[in-house]
Order: structure tokens, then sequence, then C-alpha cells
């Protein structure tokens, strides 16, 4: 179920909207908004919407979506 990188998932509570889809929505928004200079944050969120898209809703809710900002 999803494998999100330690990158990606304090990404994903950093967006997270309490639903899959509106996370889904949140990163698009955030992903238009991005200059061509930054790769790494466009190529993350890529990676992340990639594994929201392929996940079901109910396997969204098991997500223990808690940032660890500390490694």
């Amino acid at each position: 179920m999803g494998n999100f990188t330690f990158e990606e998932m304090n990404l994903v509570c950093i967006y997270n909207t309490g639903s899959r889809t509106g996370l889904i929505d949140a990163l698009s928004e955030m992903r238009g908004e991005l200059s061509p200079e930054e790769t790494e944050l466009r190529e993350l969120t890529d990676s992340a919407l990639m594994k929201l898209r392929a996940m079901t809703d109910t396997e969204f809710a098991q997500l223990e979506l808690y940032p660890d900002f500390d490694e």
C-alpha cells in the first residue's frame, strides 16, 4: 500500500486535506505553481501523486499521516 518515502510522506502530511481526492487536488494545484527550476519538488510531487492515485480511499484512510521532520 503506497510505500511512500520519508520525503513523500512529509509532503503528503503538509498538503493533507483529510481525503485522498482532496489531497490529490491540493498537490496538483501546488505542482502547477512550481517554477521550472523546482525539478526536485516536481519529481517528488509526481511520485506522491502516482502513489495516491493508485491507492483506494480505504487504503488512504489507513495511513498514519503525521509529519516526521526529525529524520
